[in-house]
């Protein structure tokens, strides 16, 4: 049988020839940095294998070789890993994920106990909130999002109240920028959501309606380190039917009583500004609060 003639050789694609200045094992090694880091919560080997596509002994050595320059850190107790101490230095804004989660589960599950809804638990990352905890209400209707998830810091009270309590030099790049829109509902607008960070900053809590998800409303409070950084926030989500003043009113509260525990663990000793005034007091006050 005669062979068929081999087409052109300007017509075949001839692959491309590899970086020679490029060390695989070190790029490699970088994709498993980023993956952790991005990660915004601890994972497992077999997460760092399957989602780069590496063989579990292969993903092991990276972690392993990361883990002994400090560039992850590791947790015998739950073998899970986690961004290391290097990458935290000189990063003002970054917290120990692992700890602010052992500090605010029991006063996310007492919350969730009390409300039977969604508590959340999240720290920024740049222009993102990322969800590090969660503990879902058991009811039906609840909001979509799920751990490791990133919203923008304009759409969510989480965000919100993280951005109020920030430095201006380091929240106005955050601003400076584009907005994104979550739905039509979301705040875009540089200078109306200026005026929103200023009373969240007053009163000390934020409460978002349908700027995430449709239909849900969402009241969060800010978790303050030594100095009062803002290293993250708590938050209860409901639909906006379950959302009643009176709801709303207790739901605040329970949330600054919260938050304020964890923030004088982490060294915070100041206040989240005033309390909101209970609906007993009349509900005097209550509007110009957003309650």
């Amino acid at each position: 049988m005669q062979r068929p003639p081999l087409p052109p050789a300007s017509r075949v694609a001839a692959p491309a020839p590899p970086d020679p200045y490029l060390v695989q094992p070190v790029a490699k090694a970088l994709a498993v940095l980023a993956f952790v880091e991005d990660s915004g919560q601890e994972v497992g080997l077999s997460d760092v294998a399957r989602a780069l596509g590496l063989p579990k002994t292969s993903a092991f050595r990276y972690l392993y070789t990361l883990a002994a320059a400090g560039f992850v850190g590791y947790g015998s107790s739950r073998d899970r890993y986690r961004a290391g101490p290097r990458l935290h230095r000189g990063r003002e804004t970054e917290i120990d994920v692992p700890r602010l989660r052992e500090l605010a589960l029991p006063a996310m599950s007492t919350l969730r106990a009390r409300f039977n809804e969604t508590i959340n638990l999240g720290v920024p990352d740049r222009d993102r909130v990322v969800y590090v905890e969660m503990i879902e209400s058991s009811r039906a209707l609840r909001m979509q999002a799920r751990i490791g998830e990133r919203h923008p810091l304009n759409s969510t009270s989480l965000g919100k109240a993280i951005l109020a309590f920030m430095a201006e030099d380091e929240r106005a790049p955050l601003l400076g920028v584009p907005l994104k829109a979550m739905t039509p509902r979301t705040t875009v607008d540089p200078a109306a959501l200026r005026r929103q960070l200023r009373d969240i900053a007053r009163r000390g809590f934020a409460i978002e309606t349908g700027e995430n998800e449709e239909g849900l409303m969402c009241i969060g409070v800010p978790i303050l380190a030594r100095g009062g950084r803002p290293v993250a926030a708590l938050s209860l989500s409901a639909p906006e039917a379950r959302m009643t003043r009176p709801t709303r009113l207790e739901v605040i509260a329970a949330l600054r009583t919260a938050a304020a525990g964890v923030s004088r663990r982490l060294g915070y000793r100041g206040g989240l500004g005033p309390a909101p005034i209970v609906a007993a007091q009349g509900g005097r006050g209550t509007k110009d609060s957003g309650i």
